[in-house]
């Protein structure tokens, strides 16, 4: 089922708001991967990381596609664009603001930082 544009939009802020979810499209962003390659590093189901993959299907940041017996996962840096837009047309994104949002989005991009535990902290922005 196809969204309109708004209810694609809540459905990318919704698909990131999970530390899980970022993680993993930034594992994606590095590469495409099967799902069970995906899952290997979290303490967690494969059940329960393929619910968060089908939130970032809906939402529009990722794809999958069927390879033989696995399942392929790639990054779809198309899907953050209609985020991108609003963040802008917010109109206060200059200055601390913007750069607090590229750190933010430079955070969800590095993997390692992420799977470390290390979380954006926007009141350290802002102080």
């Amino acid at each position: 089922m196809e969204l309109d544009p708004e209810s694609r939009l809540d459905a990318t802020f919704a698909a990131l708001a999970d530390r899980t979810r970022r993680a993993l499209l930034a594992r994606l962003v590095a590469g495409d991967q099967p799902v069970a390659a995906l899952a290997a590093p979290f303490d967690m189901s494969l059940a329960a990381v393929s619910k968060h993959l089908q939130i970032l299907q809906r939402a529009g940041l990722i794809s999958q596609s069927k390879q033989g017996r696995e399942t392929l996962c790639k990054a779809e840096p198309a899907g953050v664009q209609a985020a991108l837009v609003w963040l802008e047309s917010c109109g206060q994104l200059g200055g601390e603001a913007h750069s607090a949002i590229e750190r933010l989005l430079a955070a969800v991009m590095d993997d390692e930082e992420l799977l470390s535990g290390e979380v954006f902290d926007p009141d350290a922005d802002f102080d």
